[in-house]
């Protein structure tokens, strides 16, 4: 537990690009009042972002993960704590800001069972 705790101090300390871009529009509950989490554990795993009262995570991938096996089972296992896990390339969060934005929001919208906005 410690050795993921500090893992994740360190974490904080040198985020991606994406990372950094991404936090800049949904930290301090900008993004429909959701409050995220930066590199929270969950279970063994530590998911980029998190919003703990909606129970959803997100996570940001870079080409590291497109051949990835084990990602369908890391996000399983989180599934399973009781999180909806939703991914995104990092080039995605770095190119379509706007669109990797209104997604989150849809799934806030549908986490909270409201419908989303136009």
């Amino acid at each position: 537990m410690k050795r993921l705790t500090s893992l994740a101090r360190n974490l904080r300390k040198d985020p991606t690009d994406a990372e950094r871009r991404l936090w800049s529009h949904i930290r301090g509950s900008q993004l429909c009042g959701a409050k995220f989490t930066r590199q929270h554990q969950i279970g063994d795993f530590i998911v980029d972002f998190a919003c703990r009262s909606l129970r959803f995570a997100i996570e940001l991938d870079g080409g590291q993960h497109a051949e990835s096996i084990t990602d369908a089972g890391r996000t399983e296992i989180i599934e399973a704590h009781g999180y909806r896990v939703i991914r995104f390339w990092n080039n995605d969060v770095l190119a379509n800001t706007e669109g990797v934005l209104q997604v989150i929001s849809e799934e806030i919208h549908l986490a909270r069972n409201q419908p989303p906005l136009p």
